[in-house]
């Protein structure tokens, strides 16, 4: 904020991030554009991104002080984006240099040989690097894949995990034992995902479960081992990538034996089809959506605003929680099979330059100014279906809107006990805090 009682307001636009504009008192009378109302919604957990290697790897080819930079643009409470719920990947994610699991080693059901050694070498480096900026960062993990043994067909990608009792159990094991193996190198997993979007067959590490599998697995073999070891460590129905409510949210959480071992569900991709009537028909349960949508490697303008939109969506429809995918990667950010995805910042390995893209100033703008116990308010007016609005544990309103037309508009909007009249610069993103 401001001196005492100003409104603070951070605009973005194609040409110009992060500017700071002033609003004014309305000077007439009338129905507001926007009005955030009395209703109370959902508590935020956070805002992240997620840890992947070939980040680590770009960011590798700049100096120390440099690097520190950008993990304290993403990171910092304070002059960063306040990151404070982040992913990684359990193994390989298509985002690894190689492919690998944590146990290649046929018939190993005891996990004896289990080991995260491979994940000395980025992954953890990496989210230690975080944690020197927020100490108190929490984490959840998923599998693209299990260890190739257990699958058929036996591959990385592509197949399914052999739903047989001994199978199951040694998998369960495999979580439990990675969840011990970060404590030992004193990193807290909060939480674990089953599998990364059950519904894609991929050419990258991936594996097909059912909504009925999920639930079994979650029922007999996942929550019974994390409770026999003692694991302070919740379980997630996630990441789900489909809009089949009714063979996965419901199936799932509708049965007792599952519902007690599931502190949420984790949405991607398609999954935004189901979050609002997971919302509607399961009130209590947390919500979270668990990677960003990936765009095309151009990290166009154009595409923030679609990101900006899914934000929106995500959080009106319940979400507690809203995590990017790549934070970082080199120009162009190709994965090792060949798809190109965009980054919140890009790291060129030839000529060292750091570009902060139009994603980090999308997410900027709601993780720098609404923090976690911050509740999502009601919203009236004809701007509702561009903007979302909050109360933070202070006290203070913080109103997200984009103006997606490419002129400027007129929007008045009533909050906090005030009138204010904005004009929104043309396809931009705006964030509003007031007292």
């Amino acid at each position: 904020m401001t001196s005492r009682g100003e409104p603070l307001w951070i605009c973005t636009t194609p040409e110009s991030p992060w500017t700071r504009k002033s609003p004014k008192a309305a000077r007439r009378a009338g129905k507001a554009g926007l009005r955030v109302t009395d209703a109370r919604h959902q508590a935020i957990e956070g805002f992240g991104g997620c840890f992947n290697e070939l980040g680590w790897i770009a960011l590798q080819s700049l100096p120390a002080t440099r690097r520190d930079q950008v993990l304290r643009a993403l990171f910092d409470p304070r002059d960063g984006c306040r990151f404070t719920l982040c992913r990684l990947p359990i193994g390989a994610s298509d985002y690894a240099a190689e492919w690998y699991s944590h146990n290649e080693h046929d018939g190993d059901y005891e996990m004896k040989r289990f080991s995260i050694e491979r994940d000395r070498g980025c992954l953890i480096p990496y989210i230690r690097a975080a944690l020197k900026h927020r100490p108190d960062l929490k984490l959840f993990a998923s599998p693209w894949s299990p260890p190739t043994w257990m699958k058929f067909p036996r591959a990385y990608n592509y197949g399914t995990l052999i739903q047989e009792p001994r199978m199951l159990e040694a998998y369960a094991l495999y979580f439990v034992k990675f969840v011990q193996a970060y404590a030992r190198e004193g990193i807290r997993i909060d939480q674990v995902h089953v599998q990364n979007e059950p519904v894609a067959d991929q050419k990258f590490p991936s594996c097909l479960w059912t909504g009925a599998q999920l639930r079994e697995f979650i029922a007999r073999r996942l929550g019974p081992a994390f409770r026999r070891h003692g694991l302070d460590c919740e379980i997630w129905l996630g990441t789900l990538n489909t809009d089949d409510y009714d063979g996965y949210v419901h199936a799932v959480l509708d049965d007792p034996a599952a519902r007690r071992f599931v502190a949420g569900v984790g949405f991607q991709w398609a999954g935004k089809g189901a979050i609002q009537r997971t919302r509607e028909s399961f009130p209590d349960a947390r919500l979270m959506q668990t990677e960003n949508e990936c765009g095309d490697g151009r990290n166009t303008w154009a595409y923030a605003g679609y990101v900006f939109s899914l934000l929106r969506h995500y959080l009106s429809n319940g979400a507690n929680a809203y995590v990017y995918w790549n934070m970082v990667l080199a120009p162009r950010g190709a994965s090792t099979w060949g798809w190109q995805q965009n980054s919140m910042i890009t790291v060129d390995p030839k000529t060292r330059r750091v570009t902060r893209n139009p994603e980090f100033h999308v997410m900027r703008h709601f993780s720098r100014f609404v923090p976690p116990g911050a509740v999502r308010r009601g919203l009236e007016g004809q701007w509702t279906g561009n903007a979302v609005a909050f109360e933070t544990p202070r006290g203070r309103t913080v109103v997200a809107v984009r103006n997606p037309f490419d002129g400027p508009r007129e929007l008045m909007l009533e909050a906090a006990g005030r009138k204010l009249a904005l004009t929104l610069p043309p396809e931009s993103i705006n964030t509003l805090v007031l007292d």
